[in-house]
């Protein structure tokens, strides 16, 4: 894989931006919603499936690929890649949020993070430089430096405090990635709320030079209206000619404010784990398939969709499927939640390129609360 990674920017509107992420793997179209496939796999769907929701890349979890079936495993088998049959880019966390969630299983020092399998309770260590080699063994075109990532709320000085730890574990991720053509290292502003702390840590991710960068440190308990607080100045903080991503989020209005601040990139489980509990995700808002009202109801989930579940089943099919603890409901619905999202980002790159996208954005949230009246 001789082709280095690079992004293209084609167009802007307002802050809001469309380009090409080029990998030897293919291109990544932005913004892009990143489908997560945690344990080597996207609940519920077929890789094949998923590409034809229209998605360019999926998120592996360096955590949970650690502890089962083993990085060194994989790369025996030829790597994620070929061990998943996904041949198209992949991005790999490097494991610290999952550490950050363990709470009671962890111990945090300067060197990194020594805890306790959520599985069978063995000792493990993730550092900078572990988590680098685990990657690499993953074979992932897109590595994330390992970072630390507070829960919120937390006080200003403990903010500070994990952010300065975060900027040198983001060097020494750097030292030990070295120089891998074909493959990026994104580095990950961490800061909480405070602008000066944000500011701070992108001077120091700029100051050692990554790929691409990514916004860490939201959607974990500050609420939208804090977040969007944050992504009004933190992209403007990032170089204009990296990819910049936003970490875990999230919602469709949660990716709509913020494509228009700037973001190029995100991922979240919701669509998936959603389509799993009988929830889907439409253009006028969520339909919760386990109501009653849907038992009779020969309506698809959204006239206008054209997946799989809205092409060739009803409501009152999805509803009986579900109650009836069929596998092919949460198939069905993680199908549809997907092709939801991908169509959303579809729409966002088009509006950007036709220079309307505050017109997409009224329409959006237009149709929501026109489901809202409806009560789907």
């Amino acid at each position: 894989m001789s082709e280095r990674f690079h992004f293209t920017l084609h167009a802007t509107d307002g802050q809001a931006r469309t380009g090409t992420i080029h990998t030897p793997r293919g291109e990544i179209r932005t913004p892009a919603f990143m489908p997560v496939g945690t344990a080597a796999t996207v609940k519920a769907m077929l890789p094949e499936s998923v590409r034809a929701t229209g998605a360019d890349i999926l998120l592996g979890n360096t955590y949970h690929l650690m502890l089962r079936p083993g990085a060194e495993r994989i790369a025996r088998l030829g790597g994620l890649h070929r061990f998943m049959n996904w041949d198209r880019p992949i991005l790999t966390d490097s494991g610290g949020f999952q550490v950050m969630s363990l709470a009671a299983l962890r111990k945090l020092t300067e060197d990194g993070v020594t805890f306790s399998s959520h599985i069978d309770g063995s000792k493990h260590m993730l550092s900078p430089e572990t988590s680098m080699e685990i990657q690499r063994l993953l074979g992932s075109d897109i590595v994330m430096c390992f970072d630390e990532c507070p829960a919120l709320p937390a006080t200003e000085e403990a903010v500070a405090q994990s952010m300065r730890l975060s900027m040198r574990w983001a060097q020494r991720s750097r030292d030990a990635f070295g120089d891998r053509p074909g493959h990026a290292l994104f580095g990950i502003m961490q800061g909480g709320v405070t602008r000066d702390l944000r500011e701070e840590s992108a001077e120091a991710l700029k100051s050692i030079g990554f790929d691409g960068y990514a916004i860490g440190g939201l959607a974990v308990g500050e609420g939208q209206e804090a977040m969007f607080g944050v992504l009004d100045y933190a992209p403007g903080f990032l170089p204009a000619d990296k990819p910049r991503y936003l970490m875990g989020v999230g919602k469709p209005d949660d990716i709509v404010g913020a494509v228009q601040r700037g973001v190029d990139m995100m991922d979240c489980v919701l669509p998936s784990r959603s389509g799993r509990t009988g929830q889907a995700w439409t253009r006028r808002g969520q339909v919760n398939i386990k109501n009653a009202r849907h038992a009779d109801d020969p309506r698809p989930l959204d006239q206008d969709c054209t997946c799989p579940a809205c092409t060739g089943y009803s409501r009152a099919y999805l509803h009986h499927v579900f109650r009836a603890g069929e596998m092919i409901s949460g198939m069905l619905l993680t199908w549809h939640n997907l092709h939801y999202f991908q169509e959303l980002m579809e729409g966002l790159r088009n509006a950007i390129t036709q220079g309307r996208l505050d017109d997409f954005v009224a329409d959006f949230h237009a149709m929501r609360a026109e489901g809202d009246i409806l009560a789907l």
